[in-house]
């Protein structure tokens, strides 16, 4: 699903990520683990299209990026809420789903299922403006599901949410894996990380290491170490 090959992005004379190179397969979960400033979010954005490698190549999907080809089966949470403040959720909702090309009654059911998810579904008639920070983080992950993508991205996808719903979005992830789903998530949450089929560790634009979580704790002893060993990189 994603084949990313000695990548290089820098923004005039600093750069800010060096020789990446991953793939991720079809129904994988793979974790984005690192300090924040590690390129996390830079990789992210140039794998979805909004912007291009400096060097190397990414290809999503089986298209060279960047490229609008896949976006219609590409799923994106950023880490900044892109929301409609003065519409409701159902009306978010409606809009990105029509962007996506949903209509009529499929549209509708989507809505439905998507606010039943991220429990929102009493909520339907508040504009997302009175949301709280949660509130809102629980909208953009109904979103980015709308139109059930093949692939997602999620940076740092559930910061602000209560532990119940967080397991519940974590076992829906998982549902979706095993569905054929693709993830890459972006966490600095070491329990989070241990969700994950796979850990990508970035350190100052560069992958350290990648294996299982139980690779990982096998080598430094647990996530967290591994993450502070990232940190010291």
């Amino acid at each position: 699903m994603i084949d990313v090959t000695n990548v290089k992005q820098s923004f005039g004379k600093k750069t800010i990520l060096q020789h990446v190179t991953f793939s991720i397969e079809k129904g994988e979960i793979v974790g984005l683990l690192g300090p924040s400033g590690s390129g996390k979010t830079t990789l992210i954005k140039a794998l979805i299209g909004m912007l291009k490698p400096t060097e190397g190549d990414i290809y999503v999907l089986g298209v060279k990026q960047p490229s609008l080809k896949p976006m219609k089966h590409i799923g994106y949470m950023a880490q900044a809420d892109a929301l409609y403040q003065e519409l409701t959720a159902k009306a978010n909702l409606a809009y990105f789903g029509r962007l996506y090309g949903l209509r009529g009654k499929r549209l509708r059911e989507r809505i439905q299922e998507c606010l039943s998810f991220v429990d929102l579904d009493k909520e339907t008639k508040k504009s997302v403006q009175h949301y709280s920070g949660g509130m809102k983080r629980r909208l953009s992950l109904a979103i980015s599901l709308i139109h059930q993508p093949k692939l997602i991205f999620l940076d740092e996808p559930t910061v602000g949410i209560d532990p119940a719903l967080k397991r519940v979005f974590w076992d829906e992830f998982h549902r979706l894996r095993n569905q054929g789903m693709g993830f890459l998530i972006s966490t600095h949450i070491m329990d989070e990380a241990e969700h994950c089929d796979r850990i990508l560790l970035v350190s100052n634009g560069r992958l350290i290491d990648a294996g299982s979580p139980e690779k990982l704790k096998q080598m430094y002893g647990s996530i967290e170490e591994a993450f502070l060993k990232a940190g010291e990189e």
